[in-house]
């Protein structure tokens, strides 16, 4: 049984190693810090192992409620208020993006699936700002958010991360982990932790699609758009619509990501591949919302608003803390009977969805 922190962190650790590795001095400086403090932060939540017994923050008003910390460059977490649920926006563009993107997120949660917070009780939801100096990440600890502000301190030449408030759907999937955290309880390692990433990117880009109204085929489906600095070749941290394309760059090195079971990553590295593996449900869920052929199959999409449905209930109803890619095959196909009968144009399209990936 593997025994796996609930520190979630939005830049996986292949990428940090080769910045580590390739980077100037500034750039290898902070890759190091970031790996090093996430490593103890991990440490440090062990505790959390048991989310049940830790006590969370009810919000006091029964609905949304928003309190946002700036550490102010230290590590004591959560660090001074700075606006509370109802406050007039802060100079802080920093603050402001925490306190919009967490309400998105709420919003969507609660306008498309009625559940009350990240964890469907009213939770409170608390964002801490400017994390340590040089932190190249962001995370859900398993009871708040924290943002790290990027390489502000390098010169802008070698700067490669801006703030990480800066992209919704980062905002989204991290507080996506909290809500895997309190339903399907996916364990952080090899398939189910690969899932559980994946989860979270499903929702992150379905809280940016739900914020700007798109359809499916607007949307740009890249999670951490606007995260990298002009400096990086790359358009984000993974692309769900084209895994394996975000970024080829000297010095992050080329997105891993497959595309199909057939190139599956196995490694002992990042929980067993947790990050890499991600996208190929992903991609799956990306199939399933705009359609396309890949791997010679052809999938019909069936839109934004079908998509959100049928993950979100296989998210709630169906997955557990096990289960691998072919149960989140299972999972959603029976959210899709569920809501749409079984001879429905979703279910065929989840079908071949996971078909096209190679899940069977």
């Amino acid at each position: 049984m593997h025994k796996h922190s609930p520190i979630h962190c939005i830049i996986p650790p292949d990428m940090l190693k080769n910045i580590a590795t390739k980077g100037t001095a500034g750039q290898k400086n902070m890759a190091m810090s970031t790996l090093k403090v996430s490593a103890q932060m991990r440490g440090q939540r062990q505790a959390l192992e048991d989310f049940k017994a830790a006590t969370f923050r009810v919000a006091a008003i029964g609905g949304k409620e928003r309190i946002i910390y700036d550490a102010k460059n230290g590590s004591n977490l959560p660090g001074t208020v700075v606006r509370k649920e109802g406050d007039a926006p802060s100079a802080d563009v920093a603050v402001n993006e925490a306190y919009d993107g967490s309400g998105v997120t709420y919003d969507l949660y609660n306008d498309v699936y009625k559940r009350n917070s990240i964890d469907a009780n009213g939770m409170r939801l608390d964002s801490t700002v400017h994390y340590r100096t040089g932190y190249d990440n962001a995370f859900w600890d398993g009871e708040q958010m924290v943002y790290g502000d990027g390489d502000e301190d390098l010169p802008v030449s070698e700067r490669l991360f801006n703030r990480f408030t800066i992209a919704l759907d980062v905002i989204g999937h991290e507080l996506t982990h909290g809500v895997t955290q309190f339903e399907a309880k996916l364990q952080y390692f090899q398939q189910p932790g690969a899932l559980n990433e994946s989860m979270s990117d499903v929702f992150g880009s379905l809280v940016k699609q739900y914020h700007l109204q798109q359809t499916a085929a607007a949307a740009d489906w890249i999670i951490g758009a606007g995260l990298l600095t002009a400096n990086v070749n790359g358009v984000g941290i993974r692309s769900m619509k084209a895994p394996g394309t975000a970024y080829d760059d000297p010095v992050l090195g080329k997105d891993p990501q497959p595309a199909q079971m057939k190139d599956y990553v196995t490694t002992i590295s990042d929980n067993g591949g947790v990050h890499i593996n991600s996208s190929i449900n992903n991609k799956a869920a990306y199939l399933v919302s705009e359609g396309g052929t890949h791997y010679g199959v052809k999938v019909t999409g069936v839109g934004r608003e079908a998509t959100e449905k049928i993950y979100y209930r296989a998210l709630s109803k169906y997955l557990t803390a096990n289960s691998n890619f072919k149960m989140m095959r299972q999972a959603a196909l029976q959210a899709a009977t569920d809501l749409y009968g079984q001879n429905s144009k979703e279910v065929q399209a989840v079908t071949k969805a996971y078909d096209a990936v190679g899940v069977k």
